[in-house]
Formats: C-alpha cells, structure tokens, sequence
C-alpha cells in the first residue's frame, strides 16, 4: 500500500524532531512504538527523564496563521493525550526505569511543498506538555 501524502509528511517530522532530540542531548531509545492499541511517536531519555513524544507536523505558513489547521499541538486533543497517556503507561510497565517519566509535544512546521521540499521551517519542544491526568499545563 503506497503511503499517503499525511504518512510521508508525519514521517519527515517525525525524522526532524528523532534529530532534534539527539542534537540536544537526548538518548533516543525507540520510534513508532505499538502499545495498547496506540502508538508512541518517540521515546528519548536525558539524565533525568524519560520522555515520551508526541511528534506533530504542519506546512508553515506565517507566524500570525502558523497553518490551515492551527498549530500542531491543537491537534492533541483529550483522546490523543488519553492514547499516549495509555501507551506510556504500557512501555513503563515493561521497560523499567528510575528516571521521571515526562510527555512532551514537538511541532515541526515544514516549507509549504514539504513533498517536494522537506525543509524544516521551525521546531517547537513543549516539554511536559500534559500530566497523567491528561490535563495540560
């Protein structure tokens, strides 16, 4: 099955934000994880944390309209923080760790033809974007 135009688009973010995080001192230790009929975009550890990512990923087209869906993190809705929250809890259960465990949103915003051009316009890193309860902060 040939993968969609959304698929090819998740996938490049989702790149960007894995580079992102090893730039900045994080460990990655996983990548489209299935847990629990959900699935975690990226598990990365620092000193302290363990972080689970949310990678979401837009065409950039001004900082007063950032893009014709809104920013990428108004795509996290409840169900999605629910899912994550859920997928999380999962892979803690069977990869032990004493390192605090923390859920935080990447935006990627790509050039508006990221499929001819895949350039990274700007990266936003919401650490602890959302608690266990799924709440924000």
């Amino acid at each position: 099955m040939p993968l969609t135009k959304k698929k090819i688009v998740g996938n490049i973010g989702e790149e960007a934000a894995a580079r992102y995080l090893r730039e900045n001192g994080y460990v990655v230790k996983a990548r489209n994880v299935h847990l629990s009929h959900n699935e975690l975009d990226i598990v990365a550890e620092d000193e302290e944390y363990i972080v689970f990512v949310e990678v979401k990923t837009r065409s950039y087209i001004s900082d007063d309209c950032n893009s014709d869906y809104g920013t990428p993190a108004m795509a996290v809705d409840r169900k999605k923080r629910t899912d994550t929250i859920k997928a999380s809890r999962a892979y803690l259960a069977t990869h032990r760790t004493k390192k605090q465990p923390r859920i935080d949103v990447i935006e990627v915003y790509l050039k508006q033809n990221a499929l001819a051009d895949p350039t990274v316009i700007k990266l936003n890193h919401i650490r602890n974007a959302f608690g266990a309860n799924g709440k924000k902060y």
